[in-house]
């Protein structure tokens, strides 16, 4: 009878052991699924990357993105700290790791950091490959040929990969609306504008289709010359050119106040005697945009956000 006991009570315990690593391989194996589940695949102008949802350790090569992900609250260990927008000056701070140059990539650096994820664009697009051996990398440029379509795109990316899909959609719902007012008040106020860039000296006009050409195809703005040459460095014009033009609006974008130490290359542009007689010197209408938005860190939440206000409050 003791022996049948014996028996009883090891089956018994067996039969314990085998539920136990049953729910064991069960969890496990709900695990791996979830783990499964937390990734997702990003097509991208590149080729395809697989990329870990929420990843922690994340490097970012271009100030759109930067600026958009400190909007919805979301940290990243590396940047590039060359020509930091001053509304981003918050990532000078020694927390956050120097990633190298815009087009000169301290790739060194960026293994020691581990990354989980590299967003990338236009400027590093070269060493994609490099960068993919490191960590999973995807390339987030801005196509100003569909500025909105592109800039939400991206928006909507990111919210799918740092689980911030709500926070997204409201923050472009509010650039919608504050767009669907701006359009509103171009037709009103009836008058062409024309945006240039200043840079060391010379001066580069934009039109639809263009870099900058979100003023004409989103914003409104009626353009002066229709004809503009679509670069992405744009069509290089002189001082007679812009007596000719005549605009009622002239838009400035100066590189040199964010690049080069910050020295200004536009002054020039509105003390020239020729300029002086236009329409928009005249009226007081020449508006200096803020290159931080236009020329650093454009399609972000914040600065699409900041460029459709500077434009509303130039126009009269």
């Amino acid at each position: 009878m003791k022996k049948k006991w014996q028996a009883f009570i090891l089956i018994t315990i067996l039969a314990l052991f085998a539920t136990a690593c049953g729910s064991d391989d069960s969890a496990s194996n709900a695990d791996e699924s979830n783990k499964e589940a937390e990734t997702m695949t990003v097509t991208h102008q590149l080729g395809e990357t697989k990329v870990e949802k929420n990843p922690e350790t994340v490097v970012v090569f271009d100030y759109g993105v930067l600026d958009s992900l400190d909007k919805l609250g979301v940290e990243v260990t590396g940047l590039p700290k060359q020509s930091l927008p001053g509304y981003l000056e918050k990532y000078n701070d020694d927390k956050y790791l120097d990633a190298g140059g815009l087009k000169e990539p301290d790739f060194e650096a960026i293994n020691e950091m581990a990354p989980d994820l590299i967003i990338i664009s236009g400027r590093q697009q070269d060493s994609y490959e490099e960068f993919s051996e490191i960590a999973p990398t995807i390339f987030m440029g801005l196509d100003t040929t569909k500025y909105m379509d592109s800039y939400k795109e991206n928006a909507k990316l990111l919210g799918e990969i740092f689980g911030k899909e709500s926070e997204v959609e409201t923050e472009v719902a509010k650039v919608e609306e504050a767009i669907a007012g701006l359009n509103e008040k171009a037709a009103s106020n009836g008058k062409n504008g024309l945006i240039i860039l200043a840079n060391e000296g010379n001066i580069s006009a934009y039109g639809s289709g263009s870099r900058f050409g979100l003023l004409h195809d989103v914003f409104g703005v009626k353009p002066v010359d229709e004809n503009i040459e679509v670069s992405t460095h744009g069509q290089n014009i002189s001082f007679e050119y812009l007596v000719e033009k005549d605009p009622d609006y002239l838009f400035i974008v100066d590189r040199g106040s964010v690049v080069e130490g910050g020295k200004s290359s536009a002054t020039s542009i509105v003390e020239n005697k020729l300029v002086e007689n236009t329409k928009a010197v005249k009226n007081d209408n020449v508006v200096y945009l803020n290159a931080d938005y236009w020329y650093l860190s454009g399609g972000g939440l914040t600065s699409v956000a900041e460029m459709v206000k500077e434009v509303e409050a130039a126009l009269k």
